[in-house]
């Protein structure tokens, strides 16, 4: 039986603690988090101790596995405190607002052979793991360029909450839902960000609302580099989901994605396909499912924090540089981390 804690138990850390319950030989034994009404809550969902200070809880139960759904600044210190105490971690993106320190927990997960990933979603939705293999079969060549985008009524629903704090935060909506984007797009493409210039308007806040972002990436065959534009948007019009969009343009042909069709066009002909949207609730089970899977050794990790350190790096650059007004070395960040 493996035993799993929530640090973090607002909504979606109590929405991830009942999926993982009701997964196979799984028991969740305990959640901590400062707020009382979130506690209360877990409790009487779960019907197990809860603590104010996750440390605490640390020590006093028997815990395999970790779940933590808190804000971004506290990622790193909660999770090497559960991999010092041996315990594999799933951490809600962001992994952490600082290269250096997700590096440390990459490093901290090796030493102690303990799984570590990173809740980047999109790894598991067919949508996307389509585009990837439509990549990897050479259905357009070589991709040489990317463009996408994603816009979300964002500001207006976060701008009281912990999410328009930046201590707690660590940023806007490049940090938020716009790190999705960031993900989808390097793993799809197989690509590393190598450099990046860009511009961030706060629109009046304290943190970024609207972003855009000029990259280069790696192809990881190193056969070749990406231009990529990136645009993301926390004052759009979806909501609760985002809209998006994302474009590949390869030597033979193009893919791109509206968010709901897949458009196909090579030699001079056009496919479409729409997959169906697994929800939000089902492709969070895939993803819980493949952490568990992974600590027993079943399968290999789906979303390893190898790559959420990209996206880390790439999103840390960006911020450098539209605070200088430069291009930043984003494989500079890596190499030293």
């Amino acid at each position: 039986m493996l035993r799993v804690a929530g640090i973090g138990v607002g909504d979606l850390g109590r929405l991830e603690l009942r999926l993982l319950a009701e997964l196979d030989d799984v028991e969740v034994v305990a959640g901590a988090d400062p707020s009382h009404d979130a506690r209360a809550a877990f409790a009487h969902e779960l019907g197990v101790p809860t603590y104010e200070n996750y440390e605490e809880m640390l020590h006093e139960e028997h815990v395999d596995a970790a779940c933590i759904v808190t804000p971004h600044t506290l990622h790193y210190e909660q999770a090497k405190a559960c991999l010092e105490h041996g315990v594999h971690v799933h951490l809600e993106k962001p992994m952490v607002t600082s290269v250096d320190h997700a590096q440390h927990l990459i490093d901290l997960a090796d030493d102690r052979d303990l799984v570590l990933a990173v809740g980047y979603q999109r790894h598991l939705d067919p949508r996307f793991a389509e585009i990837r293999r439509l990549v990897d079969d050479g259905r357009i060549g070589e991709v040489h360029m990317a463009t996408c985008y994603l816009e979300q009524e964002w500001i207006r629903w976060t701008q009281h909450q912990w999410r328009s704090n930046p201590d707690l935060s660590g940023g806007g909506q490049l940090y938020d839902s716009g790190s999705h984007l960031l993900d989808a797009l390097l793993w799809s493409t197989r690509s590393t960000p190598v450099s990046v210039a860009a511009t961030v308007d706060n629109r009046g806040h304290d943190v970024d609302v609207n972003s855009a972002l000029a990259a280069t990436l790696e192809r990881d065959d190193g056969e070749g580099h990406i231009t990529a534009s990136i645009g993301v948007s926390g004052a759009g019009q979806s909501s609760p989901a985002p809209g998006e969009m994302l474009t590949l343009l390869g030597t033979d042909g193009t893919i791109s994605f509206d968010g709901e069709t897949i458009r196909v066009i090579e030699d001079g002909m056009t496919y479409t396909a729409t997959p169906d949207d697994p929800g939000f609730d089902d492709i969070t089970r895939r993803k819980l499912q493949n952490f568990v899977d992974a600590i027993r050794g079943d399968v290999e990790l789906e979303i390893p924090a190898e790559d959420a350190l990209k996206v880390t790096a790439l999103t840390e650059a960006a911020y450098d540089a539209a605070e200088n007004g430069q291009t930043v070395d984003v494989g500079e960040l890596l190499d030293r981390s």
